[in-house]
């Protein structure tokens, strides 16, 4: 049995970091979901970028937009919704057996909008309801001002998938939001057709300290705050709270994890699928990863639900000057810079081909 499979058997949910056309049109993606138990997918600004500026695969249809006068900002979400959607009538199926739990696709807000409440909640409104589809996640992130912006997108019906956190803090404050707009549904009496996952990303923690820490540290940091983070998931699941929403007909927000990939030479192209082994879970992995998993992986145990030795790790890096909490605020930050930037490189893809193809037209 290939570890994908036992992955998926322990009650993980294996979904794919990345999309393109290709992976598409190829049949590609259809073949991880019959052959390596793909349930899932996201995507981000990078991922596009990517996908755009190397393929010729958009260049008809970003031809066919420039001719029905689109361009930008508007021409790029055309192509973003029309690969998401498609990706998720494909997991429909899982989506629709599972009850809502599985079967999701992610499509990003501008991540510009980071730090903007407002235009936030106007974009993911706007996206979610272009989309049309009940398995797709709109991705807001979990700064500050993205909070409100997901309580009032989970009351208003768009499903979420809350990105860019780095610490059990960040998680617990995106599951409050969460909460507080499922209840403020029960309260309203509005249908349970909306969910939710909480995205944590694990290893540019250990990107941030490769060159300050010990070896014996080395690489151990990401998964200490993932195994916090979890047993923060796990007693919130057991609250009365949340006992509530699942009573009232709501699936829980699941923990996914995300930056999966290992960016260590010396370490393990697996490392963090094996150690973050984990039910009612998400992992989201690269495309590299998940070949990896598939072809040479072996699933061991599961995840501690109590931590395990995280908070002594955890003191290790104290020790070594490292303060994870001023640190997970500035990966935030770097993250919706990064991300920003690579929105930003997007757009200028986009204008770039649009000029050569309204030049070869």
């Amino acid at each position: 049995m290939k570890a994908t499979q036992t992955l998926h058997d322990l009650g993980q949910s294996l979904w794919l970091d990345n999309i393109t056309r290709d992976l598409l049109d190829s049949g590609t993606l259809q073949r991880y979901i019959d052959e390596l138990s793909v349930t899932g997918l996201t995507s981000n600004p990078t991922i596009f970028d990517q996908a755009i500026k190397k393929s010729a695969s958009y260049d008809p249809a970003i031809q066919q937009k420039l001719n029905e006068g689109k361009s930008g900002e508007g021409l790029f979400f055309e192509l973003a919704l029309e690969d998401l959607t498609r990706a998720a009538d494909l997991f429909r199926s899982a989506h629709e057996q599972t009850k809502g739990v599985d079967g999701w696709v992610s499509l990003e807000v501008s991540p510009l909008l980071a730090y903007d409440t407002a235009s936030t909640l106007t974009a993911a409104k706007d996206l979610h309801a272009r989309a049309a589809r009940p398995n797709l996640f709109i991705k807001i992130p979990g700064t500050k001002q993205g909070l409100p912006a997901i309580e009032e997108a989970i009351f208003a019906g768009v499903s979420v998938n809350v990105t860019l956190l780095f610490s059990r803090e960040q998680y617990l404050a995106a599951a409050e939001a969460y909460l507080k707009g499922i209840e403020r549904r029960i309260a309203a009496g509005l249908s349970s057709n909306v969910g939710s996952v909480a995205s944590v990303f694990i290893s540019r923690w250990d990107v941030a300290v490769s060159k300050t820490v010990a070896d014996n540290l080395r690489d151990k940091l990401g998964v200490a705050i993932a195994q916090r983070t979890y047993k923060a998931y796990v007693d919130l699941l057991a609250t009365p709270r949340w006992k509530a929403i699942v009573n009232a007909g709501y699936n829980p927000q699941r923990l996914l994890w995300a930056s999966t990939g290992t960016k260590d030479p010396r370490a393990s192209d697996i490392l963090y699928i094996t150690s973050l082994a984990a039910p009612d879970t998400v992992n989201t992995m690269p495309e590299g990863t998940l070949k990896a998993l598939a072809d040479h992986g072996q699933i061991g145990g599961v995840m501690a639900r109590d931590g395990g030795d995280c908070e002594e790790v955890l003191v290790q890096f104290s020790k070594q000057g490292i303060d994870v909490d001023e640190l997970a605020a500035g990966l935030q930050e770097e993250g919706a810079k990064a991300f920003s930037d690579s929105w930003n490189e997007l757009m200028k893809v986009i204008e770039s081909k649009s000029m050569v193809l309204t030049q070869g037209a």
